[in-house]
């Protein structure tokens, strides 16, 4: 039997990770709509796995959820790259870890904090740094501790 709220729950996922891989995809960085479509649709899986697996068991759901947060890190680790004193790929690092939240979320039915989490990564990608900040500053200027 299909459980027609969960295939809203991957689809919901699949359609905001779009929207915000949307940007990445336009800025040509290393993850585009694919890849946050990926994370969220898997994350929302695994939310759903993980609480049916909990109905089934008695076992604690968040174990199963909290590897998320360990899986996302190794990949969002390496979006990230350093080169002489410039650091690339933090931004794309963070929104991964936001879609792997947004598909948490959702695959737990939270709907209105993922669709107003959404809003808010979205609205920070489109921010133009530049406007608020002197250019001539060194913004990735990173000290060695």
């Amino acid at each position: 039997m299909i459980v027609w709220e969960n295939v809203f729950k991957l689809f919901l996922s699949a359609f905001l990770a779009a929207l915000i891989g949307l940007d990445r995809e336009k800025r040509n960085k290393a993850a585009g709509i694919r890849t946050n479509i990926i994370v969220a649709v898997t994350s929302c899986l695994i939310m759903l796995l993980s609480m049916e697996v909990g109905k089934d068991t008695g076992a604690d759901p968040g174990r199963i959820a909290a590897q998320i947060v360990s899986g996302i890190g190794f990949l969002g680790a390496g979006t990230i790259i350093k080169q002489e004193d410039k650091i690339e790929g933090l931004t794309t690092a963070a929104g991964l870890w936001g879609v792997s939240g947004l598909g948490m979320a959702i695959g737990y039915g939270i709907y209105d904090i993922a669709v107003a989490a959404a809003l808010i990564i979205i609205f920070s990608l489109f921010i133009s740094v530049g406007k608020f900040t002197n250019k001539d500053e060194k913004e990735t200027e990173i000290e060695n501790l």
